[in-house]
Order: structure tokens, then C-alpha cells, then sequence
């Protein structure tokens, strides 16, 4: 079990399951599946007008997050990453449904943004295939969103995520399965308008080889080998001949498309209109099919974390260079504000994440300043809920945000967004060294200690330090009132 992974991609029309076993070859670590499960779930055609998922998805969903989880029973939560996409994006009750659907699973789920899903997918796409100087397009059109990524090696150089799939542009275009040459145009434009705001920037920097990834390039790649209408891959006229062939049969007929697969003919017209327009948007002539995918990805992006490459290390490297964090002061509250939290948590395994989610906090508490000195700490928490940062998921990004928010100021604020008791005592550890730091001096030996007992918070501080340090003195009586006001007693003991 010790070199096994698992990944869960709940999509808008599948929910997929990998499991991967991690070999190092030659110093390469290499991914093979070695067991795979995918239920077709249908989940964004439960979405109603309101962007409400009606019960009847949400308990389809359920069911099949139960039988995942069965598989998944043996496998510790280190090993298992479960990603959620475009529909758990856009769901207002997604945050009703997701404890259900976490619990039913056994693990947690993250709801990853457009960007991240992309970067995970190029992971997957470029696992699979030789080592190349050649920039490759992939895209990916999934049930509610089309990713669409050029890249070069293993390296993604432009990502986007349109709001558009197989599943939403089925139900909008061809609700009763009707398809004529009007419906088909119609979603065609529509599709052309979502993508010509990217078309440029991609036509500027130019690929070599188009790659179809997922359920809608491989399906129209079987339906166009088996039935003959191309010979060399997903071509301009194989889609062209395909469209005609449903148009005159005025909707999919499963038994005159060799190659089809049954759950896939409610979805295919969507997935074809939008891939019908990719190749008239951004005038591509061949696709070839992908092995690797989102699930793919996630096991390699995984195995990275193993080895200490985790993308998330690099997203924050690149935050701070780009907002201009002083990386001197955040290195020495990054110091302090572990070494407080490991003296509350002195078994850590069983706090990891939230150390490692102190440790970015801590690089990154300052970006705000970027914006503005008064009040950074709020414009840091902005930015770390709203920018693009790969690596990390929505639930990752709305930490550090918090974190950001709260770590100087009134805790008020944050009252509301805090969930558990670590979380407060993780930001009570960035506070203090925040506190402590102000001069922007290293500080050789905290002069501080802490204790938590229940909702009593103890600090004991060297009196003779505190004594020639009167604005720290200060401040940490003012930690007294904060914390009251959030239900704990801080007591502030001079020894």
C-alpha cells in the first residue's frame, strides 16, 4: 500500500476514481493505474436555472461517492486526493452538499478553480507522452468547463478554463435531443464567443501538435475511426461529416455511430459543437487523442509532493517576487510562528496541513502591502482568496486568506470564517510573531512561551525583555482584549 496513490475527479458528467502505483525509474518517477472505477453521474444537468443542484443529482452522487469510498477504506488521507470541478464550482448549495458528499467519500474534497484544473490536466496529458521540444495545445472539454492549455515538456506556458461543456451545451442547445443545422449553428457561435477572448494570446504563441484529452476527444476520436469518416486522428472534415450525419438523422442514433459509447450519446452534440468551433476559432486541422487526464494529473502532482516538489512551494516563491515580500521579515515570522505552533503540537503528523498551511501564511502574510500599507492585512486576504495560485485548492486558498486576515487587527473579522479550534491557534502563533517581529530585527531567543488549556491561553514572557521592549509590552495586553472578545482567556504572565 506504501507506494500507492489514489485520485478522484468528480466531474461534471463522471466521477472518476485512479489508483496508482509510483515507480522510480532511472531517478524518474513514473505513474502506472493500476486499478480504475468511473461512474457517468450526470451532476450539471441537475443544476436548475438558480444554480441549484436538485436532490435527485445530489443523491446519484452520493451513491457513487459511498462505492469510492469502499475502495478507498485501506488508503491513508495522505494517499487520496479527491478534486471537484466546474459544477461544485458553480453550485450555490455546494456548501450544504459537500459534507455529505465528503463524509460518503471518507475523504476531503477540494474544489479546485479553472487554472489549477488545467494545470492538473496538462500534468496528466504530458505523463503520458515522449519527451518533446514541441509546444503542445490540449484541450479538454469536459460536462461544464473546456480546459484549454498550451505547454511545453511538462511545463504549462498558458492556461484558461471557458464555461462551457458537453453536458451544459446539450441541455442548452439540445434540450430534447432534437438536433437540425440551426441548433447546431447556434451552439457553435456560442462557443465561438467563449473562446475568441482567448484566441489571440494563443495564436501569438503558437503550438506544434493539438492534443484531445477526456471523455468528448476520445469519444469523437472512436466515432471517427470506427465509422470511417476520418483516417488520421479528429480532422476538420471528419467533424464536418460527422455533423452531417447527425443533422440528417436529426439527433444521435447509437446503432449508425460505430464506436459510440451508450453514456455518451445524451452529451455528444455539445461536445462536438464545441470542438467543431475549436477548430474554426483557432484553426486547428488534426487532433490527436490523450491519454492522461485530470485523475492522471493529480496522482503525478501527488507523487511530486512526495518527493518535496510541491507546486505550491513555487506558487508562493512566485507570490512573494511578485508582490515584493520583504523575504527577510517573513523568514523570521515563518521562525517564530512554527516554533510557537510545534511547542502547542509536539506530535505534528497529526497537524501537517495546517503547519504547512502557517508556513505559507507566514511567507505570504505581507503581499497587501503591494496595494497598501493601511489596511494590507485585508488586501492580503484578497488576493490570497482570489488569485490564481497553482497548486492550491479554493479550501487551501480561503485558509490563507484567513490566516492573512487575521493575523494583525481586530479578530472579530475573522470570528465567523474560523472553523476549529487549531485554526485559532495557528493564527494565535502567526499573531505573536507578527507581534514580535515589528522592528524587522532577528530576535536570537523568543523571550515568549505559550500554553492552551481548553479556551485559557497562557503567555509567559521574559520580564527583563519586556521591560526595554514597551510597544511589544503594549501590544500583547492588547492580545488580552482580542482574544476575549473570541472566547478565550489570555493571560499575559511576566516571569
Amino acid at each position: 500500500m506504501e507506494h500507492l496513490l489514489a485520485a478522484v475527479d468528480l466531474g461534471s458528467n463522471s466521477f472518476r476514481l485512479s489508483i496508482g502505483r509510483v515507480a522510480d525509474q532511472n531517478g524518474v518517477k513514473h505513474i502506472y493505474q493500476i486499478d480504475r472505477l468511473k461512474e457517468t453521474v450526470r451532476l450539471a444537468a441537475g443544476l436548475n436555472a438558480s444554480k441549484m443542484l436538485d436532490d435527485e443529482s445530489i443523491e446519484r452522487a452520493i451513491e457513487v461517492l459511498g462505492r469510492f469510498g469502499e475502495r478507498l477504506r485501506s488508503f491513508h488521507p495522505d494517499r487520496v486526493r479527491a478534486v471537484a470541478t466546474n459544477t461544485f464550482r458553480v453550485a450555490r448549495n455546494v456548501p450544504d452538499f459537500l459534507p455529505r458528499a465528503e463524509a460518503a467519500l471518507g475523504f476531503p474534497i477540494e474544489v479546485i478553480a479553472g487554472r489549477e484544473e488545467a494545470r492538473l490536466i496538462y500534468a496528466g496529458v504530458s505523463h503520458t507522452l515522449p519527451v518533446s521540444d514541441e509546444k503542445r495545445l490540449v484541450i479538454d472539454i469536459g460536462g461544464g468547463s473546456t480546459e484549454v492549455i498550451i505547454g511545453k515538456g511538462d511545463e504549462p506556458l498558458l492556461m484558461n478554463s471557458l464555461y462551457m461543456g458537453c453536458v451544459s451545451y446539450s441541455r442548452q442547445f439540445f434540450p430534447d435531443g432534437v438536433v437540425d443545422n440551426y441548433s447546431m449553428k447556434l451552439a457553435e457561435v456560442a462557443a465561438r464567443r467563449e473562446i475568441e477572448v482567448i484566441t489571440k494570446p494563443y495564436r501569438k504563441m503558437g503550438w506544434d501538435t493539438a492534443i484531445g484529452s477526456s471523455g468528448t476527444a476520445k469519444a469523437l476520436y472512436a466515432i471517427l475511426t470506427d465509422s470511417r469518416l476520418s483516417s488520421g486522428g479528429i480532422t476538420r472534415e471528419g467533424l464536418e461529416r460527422l455533423k452531417t450525419k447527425i443533422v440528417r438523422a436529426g439527433r444521435v442514433v447509437p446503432e449508425d455511430l460505430p464506436g459510440i459509447k451508450l453514456e455518451r450519446a445524451d452529451v455528444l452534440t455539445g461536445g462536438l459543437a464545441i470542438m467543431s468551433a475549436f477548430f474554426d476559432e483557432m484553426k486547428v486541422d488534426v487532433m490527436k487523442p490523450g491519454e492522461g487526464a485530470l485523475r492522471l494529473g493529480v496522482l503525478v502532482d501527488m507523487a511530486g509532493r512526495e518527493e518535496s516538489h510541491d507546486r505550491r512551494d513555487e506558487s508562493v516563491k512566485a507570490f512573494m517576487k511578485r508582490y515584493h515580500v520583504d523575504n527577510r521579515q517573513a523568514a523570521r515570522v515563518k521562525r517564530m510562528a512554527l516554533s510557537l505552533f510545534d511547542s502547542l503540537y509536539p506530535d505534528k503528523s497529526p497537524q501537517d496541513d495546517l503547519r504547512h498551511t502557517l508556513n505559507w501564511a507566514a511567507d505570504l502574510h505581507e503581499v497587501g502591502i503591494s496595494i497598501a500599507q493601511a489596511g494590507y492585512h485585508k488586501h492580503s486576504a484578497y488576493i490570497l482568496n482570489n488569485a490564481d495560485m497553482p497548486g492550491f485548492s479554493r479550501v487551501d486558498q480561503s485558509q490563507l486568506g484567513l490566516f492573512a486576515l487575521a493575523h494583525t487587527g481586530k479578530l472579530s473579522k475573522a470570528q465567523s470564517l474560523v472553523k476549529t479550534r487549531d485554526q485559532w491557534l495557528a493564527i494565535l502563533c502567526l499573531r505573536i510573531a507578527v507581534l514580535l517581529s515589528r522592528r524587522r530585527e532577528d530576535i536570537t531567543k523568543l523571550p515568549i512561551s505559550l500554553s492552551v488549556k481548553g479556551s485559557s491561553i497562557v503567555a509567559r514572557v521574559d520580564k527583563k525583555w519586556l521591560s526595554t521592549h514597551p510597544l511589544t509590552d503594549f501590544s500583547l495586553h492588547g492580545e488580552e482584549t482580542e482574544w476575549g472578545k473570541v472566547g478565550f482567556d489570555f493571560e499575559l504572565i511576566p516571569i
